[in-house]
């Protein structure tokens, strides 16, 4: 049996000399490139550097090193191809049985801020192509980017004499998912830098990499697990609490929108099921949160309670008192972290002090992936909409209030609040006249002379009259209806100060 030989090229050195070790024993030859080599070297192993094999230097400082035909042609010869043989014979090309390489760290380089000069010389250029090469010749030639993966192959090497088809298939897969997302990290950076946003119209890569593990997705039968793309981080971080779930990702998801949507304000923001159960603003955050929970003090039960100032003792006494999945919050006062931890061990405490993963959205659906701009709905403006009727510039704060919780709500979404707290929430409803009923029923008595924002247009008048006779005194919608002159001739006969904003908020 000929003697084997492996090519070891990596940036991360961590259990190289272990695996090298380990091939050398075997019987291995071991061919590495300068820096790996040096490495190699000092732990007493005998080592044949790239230079002799293509009979070149590094050269360019350091930027071609291993792209050479004695190199590529070594990995790539198919060993049942006469005519690749009679290449390799030909050119005295040494044969090349293993790969072990991993990349130059180019997301932790752009991560810390570097400059377009030094992102563009941690490319990695020919690492790359060896890993590619070796993925793509798999069935002759071992590949190994993880240093995870060195014990694996040795044990196989070790009781079978050589790695088994089924590892080498999954080595190769995982070596062309590092080049993908290698690619993609590159492609985010370099954008980055020079200031450039991905179009849509534009093909643009994206591979994503798990970040946080899930016991499961929406249900127990779905795998799932939390992923980012490349050059991010999760915006948030876990003080205290159970792990993180599926759902409870989704929710928050809700809770960060929510309390962007209302940071200009001291407001708590609570979320059931991706939308919101009751939302408040007021200078005393103890009492924002008990308007928030007193709008639906059933469906709090169980919910995602965002604030958007540091939680202080008063309010966490409060929150404790009741069954809480996540509380998010800017910051804490000192002592409340652990009083939750105490009363609610298992609550799950995120500090998020605002930013976000992507500029983009992005839906799976059976049909493809949805990808949209992911940004806040633009504020209503007096100036750019018009008012129907008497306005009501005296409720226009309570408007611009609602129409945000609107903005926050699965459509078909209502509104109706009063004085900063919303009173009634119908969302999720696929009859608007149905969101009207559930948001008036549970605002009761508390709806005369309170706001109705609707997130959408009223494609008929019979909301109009409902809101009317529930003593509504102003609405905020968007218009748009082929019927929007029978909808204003009924908010006018009923006495009701309406402004078409122009802007819709759908959420699906």
């Amino acid at each position: 049996m000929s003697e084997k030989r492996v090519l070891i090229s990596v940036w991360n050195k961590e259990g190289v000399v272990e695996l090298a070790q380990g091939l050398s024993s075997a019987g291995w030859e071991i061919v590495s490139s300068s820096g790996t080599a040096t490495v190699l070297r000092q732990a007493g192993l005998k080592i044949k550097e790239v230079a002799d094999l293509t009979g070149y230097p590094h050269m360019l400082g350091g930027r071609v090193k291993t792209l050479h035909p004695s190199i590529f042609g070594g990995i790539l010869a198919r060993r049942h191809f006469e005519e690749d043989l009679n290449d390799v014979e030909r050119f005295g090309i040494p044969l090349i049985d293993m790969v072990v390489c991993n990349l130059y760290p180019f997301e932790a380089v752009s991560k810390k801020g570097a400059d377009l000069e030094t992102l563009l010389e941690n490319i990695d250029i020919g690492g790359v192509t060896l890993i590619r090469a070796a993925a793509k010749n798999y069935h002759q030639v071992v590949l190994i980017t993880d240093p995870s993966d060195y014990p694996r192959v040795l044990e196989e090497l070790k009781n079978e004499g050589n790695v088994s088809l089924k590892t080498r298939q999954e080595l190769a897969l995982k070596g062309f998912a590092m080049t993908a997302s290698y690619d993609s990290a590159i492609y985010q950076g370099i954008s980055r830098e020079v200031g450039r946003t991905p179009r849509l119209n534009e093909t643009f890569p994206l591979a994503l990499k798990p970040a946080l593990p899930l016991r499961y997705g929406e249900n127990p039968h779905q795998e799932a697990v939390l992923a980012l793309p490349p050059l991010s981080d999760l915006p948030w971080k876990q003080l205290a609490g159970k792990e993180m779930s599926y759902n409870n990702i989704l929710d928050l998801d809700a809770a960060l929108r929510g309390c962007a949507l209302f940071q200009a304000d001291p407001a708590v923001v609570i979320i059931k099921h991706t939308t919101p159960s009751g939302v408040s603003i007021h200078s005393n955050l103890e009492q924002a949160y008990l308007n928030a929970v007193q709008c639906d003090p059933v469906s709090a039960f169980g919910g995602i309670v965002g604030l958007t100032r540091e939680l202080d003792m008063k309010t966490a006494e409060r929150v404790a008192a009741n069954f809480t999945e996540v509380l998010v919050a800017p910051s804490f006062a000192p002592g409340v972290l652990d009083f939750l931890s105490s009363q609610r061990p298992n609550l799950r405490v995120i500090q998020w002090s605002g930013g976000r993963v992507s500029s983009f959205q992005f839906t799976g659906t059976w049909s493809g992936m949805l990808v949209q701009e992911d940004s806040l709905p633009p504020l209503p403006d007096e100036r750019d909409g018009r008012w129907v009727g008497t306005p009501r510039h005296d409720l226009w704060a309570d408007l611009l209030f609602a129409w945000k919780c609107c903005a926050l709500s699965k459509s078909n979404a209502i509104v109706v609040a009063s004085r900063g707290s919303t009173l009634g929430i119908g969302r999720g409803f696929t009859s608007r006249v149905d969101a009207v009923q559930w948001a008036l029923a549970k605002a009761k008595e508390a709806a005369r002379g309170a706001v109705l924002a609707s997130d959408a247009f009223f494609p008929f008048p019979d909301s109009i009259e409902l809101a009317a006779a529930a003593g509504i005194s102003a609405i905020i919608q968007p218009g748009g209806s082929i019927r929007d002159s029978e909808v204003f001739e009924a908010a006018i006969s009923k006495g009701l100060s309406l402004f078409v904003s122009g802007r819709r908020t759908f959420r699906h």
